[in-house]
Formats: structure tokens, C-alpha cells, sequence
């Protein structure tokens, strides 16, 4: 019983010979591609700065450009991949590494940065609308175990990518550092002109698309499109009638034409996401700046952080097939969050070296989450084709920039007041009413914040004393975090004890024609 390709014949038994094997090296070299945009945008938003006299804010909108379009592209493609196929996908990919890199290598000033990131990030997005469907398909009898094997190219990347970065040293001009992005795309470019791609596990069966979008149904449109209409409304000041306008005419239409609510556990999934987005990839940047001390001490560049954090999950995701079949994918993500909320609470409380120790064991915890829950929804939702697999990857996504960033900020914000108040009750001082001044307003209201301008015009004395006091509260704030992966692992048992009354945990599989 066969399967037809864009380009010749394929048998479902595809994974067990080299073509399936083909497929996954084309698939993992791209993925490696959009973590090196990710890791070099990193090491030289600095030098953007210095060059063109970029504003914090600046820098700041230039990275979450990096972010909020991949979402964009991964969703809507979700819904197209399956009519104009994988490959070209995947090229439209490479147009945009090619176009985006371009771009910011040899325009000048921020709007250019900001055009070439955002392609770039469009190219992201397409690539990962193309990979996780692909593998899914390719390995649809193991997905889980091949899933987490293909995002081990992520962290890939950053250890490849971070390490060329570093071995060019600071002195080497941004240009270069970026123009290593041609490095990866060339390798996949190269690897899809000779490879061919089996249609979908979702179209191989039958599955209708009206029945694939009613997998993900109207309740997961409205949490999507509220989360995109909302990000692109903040971009660009939509006044919030036109988001709300939007709002409704995207999820009406996806309505009218599904007639479905959608799965009820696929839903449960997507909330999950927001929770599970802001511990893996919200905090990233929290730990790193508590560990960069103890680097420098022991006489290492701060980027070996991030070298080492991305190669521990690059072996665990690798040789995660027997951790998979052992505890089920469900099990997995239990263990992984109660591990990731004690190395968040130890990192709340270590000092020295050990905070390298309790950085060590939440990036024990944090690998397995992101593709053991795309590869746990492919296979309870295989109808459900690239939109199920890659709307949560998208939600993901936004929701850590939309939700889980303000989160960590507003529980950031109340950590340091609350120090600085402390500090003073203890010592007498007056810095919380010199410095806690800034007046704000965000999602969850208005609140004060450092005002990091009067910091910098302290004296070196008192600023260095605020600064250890903002550290410090940086670490408590850590134990408010480690809450985010306790409510992750409350759900993972309710859904083990649900799968569990059901005679145990199974992989819906789909038949092909």
C-alpha cells in the first residue's frame, strides 16, 4: 500500500531506509539554520547599537521582531503546506535566509535591521511549518522519539553558531558574525535539490481539510488569532476596536466553515503552552545573567553560558527515544516539570559555583517540553496534520513574548521593590524612594519600576549597591517562576490519570489509502 510524492513513488514503510533518513538530515540542517538567525542576532545587538545609536527600546523592538513573525508564518503556512507541499515551503525558507541576511548585512540603520530580522523570522516560522508535519509523517510510528531528535538541531545551532561566533572574537566586525547564517542555509539549500517529500500522514490517509481544521476548531483560532491580532496591534498601535473587529471576523470565519469547537484535550495542550513557553525560553535570559558572574570569575566569556546550556539539551534531545517509550510522552513532561521547578527554586536560593549546578538541572528539565508536546499532540491528533503540530508551536511562541515576558517582568518588578524596601528597613537607607520611582502601565495595570536613569547617574558607590540588591532579587524572584512548572506538572498528572482510566496511553494511528 503506497503513498504517492511530488516527485515519484514512497512507501509507508519510508523510515526504515535511507530516504526516510534523507528526509531527517534536510529537515535537522534547516532547523539549525533558524537557531543560528537566533544566537548571532544575540551576540551582536550590542554592536547594532554602538554602530547606529540604537535605544534600549530600539534593541529591544529588534529583538521581538525575531519572534512575533515566526508565529505569524508558522500558522498561516500550517494552512497551505499541504496544497503547495513541503518543498516549496522550504524554499520560500531559503529565499527568506537569503533576503533577510542580505539585507542586514549591507543596508545601514534600524529600519533595515528591522526588515532583514523580520524576513529572516518569516523563514523561520516556514521552516518549522515544513519540519514538524515532515518528520511526523516520515516517522509516524514513533513521532515523539524523532520529533525531539529533529529539535536537538536547535540547540545545534546555538552551540555551532555560538562557538563560530566566539572563535571570530569581538574584535571581527557584526557583518561577518551574521553572514554566518549563509552557512547552514547553503547546506540545506544543497540537500533539497536532491531530495523528494511524501504528501502528508493527514492527506495519505483521506482526511478531509475541513476535518483537518475541525481537529484544532474555533476555540483554538479565537486563542490564536487573539494572540496574533493582539502582538501585530501593539507592533503598530491598532487602536483595540480594530483588534477587537479582527478578532471576531477571524474566528467567525474559521467558525462558519468548521462547524467544530475543536478537541477538548488539544485546547488543554495549547493552554498548557503559555506556561511551558515562559519557563523554557522566558527565563532563558534571567539565568544566563545570574550565571554570567560566576563565568567570569572562573575566567570564561559570559557566551560559554550559552554554549554549554544548549549543548547539554542538544545530547539529552538526541538520546531522548528510550525516555519516550520508558515513561510515554505524558510521563516525560511530568518528570521534566517537577525537575525544572526545583532547578528554578535552587537558582533562587544557590550561590557561587552552585548556581552552575542549579543551572544544570533546570536545563535538565527544560529540554524534553517543546518537542515532546508537538510530538504528543501528532500523535493523539494526527488528523490534525501541520495546523495542530504547529498552531501549538505557534502559541507557544507568542505566548512568551505577549504573556510570559510581562509575567517574569511584573514578577521581576515587585521582587526588586520589595528588596530595595527590605534593604532600607535593615541599613536605614532611602534607596527604594530615590530609585523605585518610575511610573508605568501594562497589562496587568499600573505599577512603579527602577528608574534605571537615575541608577546611571548615581554615584559608583550606591550604584553598585543597587545593582546587588536588583541581583539578589533577581534570584527570589526565581522561586515566584518555579510555580509555572508545578502547574505544568498538576496537569500532566490529570492527563495521565485521564489517559490512564482509558486503559493507558496509546498513539491514535492513521491508515493510508
Amino acid at each position: 500500500m503506497g503513498a504517492a510524492t511530488h516527485g515519484g513513488t514512497m512507501s509507508s514503510d519510508t523510515t526504515a531506509v535511507p530516504r526516510g533518513n534523507a528526509l531527517f538530515i534536510t529537515c535537522f540542517a534547516a532547523l539549525v539554520a533558524t537557531s543560528f538567525c537566533f544566537v548571532l542576532r544575540a551576540f551582536v545587538i550590542d554592536d547594532w547599537g554602538h554602530e547606529f545609536g540604537l535605544s534600549a527600546t530600539q534593541k529591544g523592538e529588534l529583538l521581538g521582531v525575531g519572534l512575533w513573525p515566526f508565529s505569524i508564518s508558522i500558522v498561516l503556512l500550517s494552512l497551505l503546506i499541504d496544497r503547495v507541499g513541503f518543498r516549496a515551503v522550504l524554499w520560500f525558507a531559503v529565499a527568506c535566509h537569503l533576503v533577510g541576511t542580505a539585507v542586514i548585512v549591507l543596508g545601514g540603520g534600524y529600519w533595515a535591521l528591522y526588515i532583514g530580522t523580520f524576513v529572516l523570522s518569516l523563514g523561520n516560522g516556514a521552516v518549522e511549518a515544513a519540519v514538524n508535519p515532515l518528520i511526523a509523517t516520515a516517522y509516524r510510528h514513533d513521532k515523539t522519539k524523532w520529533l525531539n531528535k529533529l529539535h536537538a538541531g536547535w540547540p545545534g545551532g546555538l552551540v555551532l553558531g555560538g562557538l563560530l561566533a566566539l572563535a571570530l572574537g569581538a574584535g571581527v566586525d557584526w557583518r561577518w558574525k551574521i553572514g554566518l547564517v549563509i552557512v547552514p542555509v547553503v547546506v540545506y539549500s544543497l540537500l533539497l535539490l536532491r531530495q523528494t517529500f511524501p504528501v502528508s500522514e493527514r492527506v495519505a490517509a483521506g482526511v478531509s481539510y475541513r476535518d483537518m481544521l475541525a481537529e484544532a476548531g474555533y476555540i483554538s483560532a479565537l486563542i490564536v488569532a487573539s494572540l496574533i491580532v493582539v502582538e501585530i496591534g501593539r507592533v503598530f498601535a491598532w487602536p483595540t476596536a480594530l483588534q477587537l473587529v479582527l478578532i471576531a471576523a477571524l474566528t467567525g470565519l474559521y467558525a462558519f466553515y468548521t462547524r467544530a469547537a475543536g478537541r477538548l484535550l488539544f485546547i488543554v495542550m495549547l493552554i498548557i503552552m503559555v506556561p511551558l513557553a515562559t519557563t523554557e525560553l522566558g527565563t532563558d535570559s534571567w539565568i544566563t545573567s545570574l550565571m554570567e558572574p560566576e563565568m567570569v570569575r572562573m575566567g570564561l566569556q559570559p557566551g560559554w553560558v550559552l554554549v554549554y546550556t544548549s549543548a547539554l539539551m542538544l545530547v539529552l534531545r538526541l538520546f531522548a527515544g528510550p525516555l519516550v517509550h520508558r515513561f510515554s510522552p505524558l510521563g516525560l513532561l511530568a518528570i521534566c516539570a517537577g525537575i525544572a521547578a526545583v532547578g528554578l527554586y535552587s537558582l533562587a536560593v544557590a550561590t557561587g559555583v552552585a548556581i552552575l549546578a542549579a543551572a544544570t538541572l533546570y536545563g535538565l528539565g527544560k529540554s524534553f517540553f517543546w518537542p515532546t508536546s508537538i510530538g504528543f499532540v501528532a500523535e493523539q491528533f494526527p488528523k490534525g496534520g501541520a495546523v495542530t503540530m504547529n498552531v501549538l508551536a505557534g502559541v507557544g511562541m507568542l505566548a512568551v513574548g505577549i504573556v510570559g515576558s510581562v509575567l517574569l517582568g511584573a514578577i521581576q518588578d515587585r521582587s526588586i521593590g520589595d528588596s530595595l524596601a527590605a534593604h532600607d528597613q535593615q541599613n536605614g537607607t532611602q534607596l527604594h524612594a530615590t530609585f523605585y520611582t518610575q511610573e508605568k502601565t501594562g497589562v496587568f495595570g499600573k505599577y512603579h519600576a527602577l528608574d534605571e536613569a537615575k541608577v546611571a547617574a548615581a554615584d559608583p558607590q550606591t550604584r553598585a549597591l543597587v545593582d546587588s540588591v536588583v541581583t539578589g532579587s533577581k534570584k527570589t524572584a526565581l522561586k515566584s517562576v518555579a510555580v509555572l512548572p508545578l502547574v505544568m506538572l498538576t496537569a500532566y498528572l490529570l492527563l495521565m490519570l485521564y489517559f490512564r482510566r482509558r486503559g493507558g496511553y496509546r498513539a491514535v494511528a492513521l491508515q493510508t489509502q
